[in-house]
């Protein structure tokens, strides 16, 4: 059966929440969305928000005090927020990317530093107590104090499953990076006996659940991990379908399709929102010349949809929401579009908030921005 982007796009806004709001609790929605990503902090909270028919900053920041939200390095190597009881058997999946990751990033810097003997002592310093990045990478450098600063500091969360305990992860909260032993945060030990191949099917079942139907390529874009292709045919359950290039789609065996003629609402996603970075062709978001706008190098533009697609970026500060359309846009669609950003901005708590329209601009010019990366 062959799938038209239409179809793929109407079942994965379904399937990720964005076709009408869910009465689902938060817990219940990251429980879905496998992880949700948390490079920058407040962005958690908008993508739930634009998720979730009742959603508060003060429900997110529940979870993460009560430890059933953890926020660490997790998919691609990147910090993410995920359910506690996830948490304990994807960072020992994800631990072949962050390794890779370190290595390519301060492998040179800290080629003289045995890395068991790093991981053991890092843990040591870690056992009972919180620190924050800058204070642990002080007490390694006492140990090799020829090695590059920041490579101690970042090597240590990427080495050693570490969570980020509150108040970090809390809206609107700066300040250094705070370190906890996940083991201790979480009260008991990480998943170190089920076989890897095995994590691996229950990861692809529940990207399959958030994002599918998609392709081995689209598992491996967004979770960093590599060389699915024979764990995926080998999982005979699977269903199969093709999408109109002819690439093998995979899907859950009961995971139903969405009509492609359902309405898809205006909605606002923020700051590298997975949706946009979870798929190695995401034609059924967005066309090739917007990509290149939304997604340089490792930064993932704040987003807005229309009719299901991506029509332009955003941007909250200071007050001020500016909307920048790809193209032209219907009065209908920029009355929808302002009044999802005056529910967005009351959501901020933005009490004397501004709306800026931007003209329409090319979407092949470049913007500013940040990046993901280990933090």
């Amino acid at each position: 059966m062959i799938l038209n982007r239409r179809v793929l796009n109407r079942t994965t806004l379904d399937r990720q929440l964005l076709l009408s709001r869910s009465a689902m609790s938060p817990a219940e929605a990251i429980e879905r969305l496998v992880a949700v990503q948390g490079q920058e902090i407040d962005a958690p909270y908008i993508g739930l928000w634009s998720r979730l028919a009742a959603f508060t900053q003060d429900d997110l920041a529940a979870l993460l005090y009560g430890r059933q939200v953890v926020r660490g390095s997790l998919l691609r190597g990147t910090q993410h927020l995920t359910l506690a009881g996830n948490y304990v058997w994807i960072r020992p999946l994800v631990q072949v990317i962050l390794s890779r990751t370190r290595q390519a990033a301060f492998g040179r810097m800290m080629r003289d530093v045995d890395l068991d003997e790093f991981a053991a002592l890092a843990r040591e310093h870690l056992a009972g107590r919180t620190l924050t990045r800058p204070q642990l990478r002080d007490l390694l450098r006492r140990r090799w104090p020829e090695a590059d600063p920041t490579a101690l500091g970042f090597s240590a969360q990427a080495l050693v499953p570490i969570v980020h305990t509150p108040p970090n992860g809390i809206w609107g909260k700066g300040g250094a990076t705070p370190f906890t032993l996940a083991e201790e945060w979480l009260g008991g030990p990480l998943d170190g006996s089920t076989p890897m191949e095995r994590l691996v099917e229950r990861l692809v079942v529940r990207y399959l659940a958030a994002f599918g139907p998609a392709s081995v390529m689209d598992v491996q874009m967004w979770s960093g991990l590599t060389r699915l292709r024979p764990i995926m045919e080998a999982m005979p359950f699977l269903r199969n379908y093709q999408d109109i290039e002819g690439r093998v789609l995979y899907d859950l065996p009961d995971a139903p399709l969405v009509a492609e003629d359902v309405p898809a609402p205006v909605r606002f996603l923020p700051w590298f929102d997975n949706l946009i970075v979870a798929y190695a062709d995401r034609g059924r978001l967005m066309t090739a010349e917007q990509r290149k706008a939304v997604c340089v190098g490792a930064v993932i533009y704040p987003t807005f949809l229309v009719d299901g697609t991506v029509g332009g970026m955003w941007d909250l500060k200071d007050g001020v929401l500016t909307i920048e359309p790809f193209h032209p846009l219907p009065d209908g669609v920029m009355e929808e579009l302002a009044a999802e950003a005056t529910r967005l901005m009351a959501f901020a708590r933005v009490e004397e908030g501004s709306i800026t329209w931007l003209p329409p601009r090319h979407p092949e010019e470049p913007a500013p921005g940040g990046v993901e990366q280990l933090g």
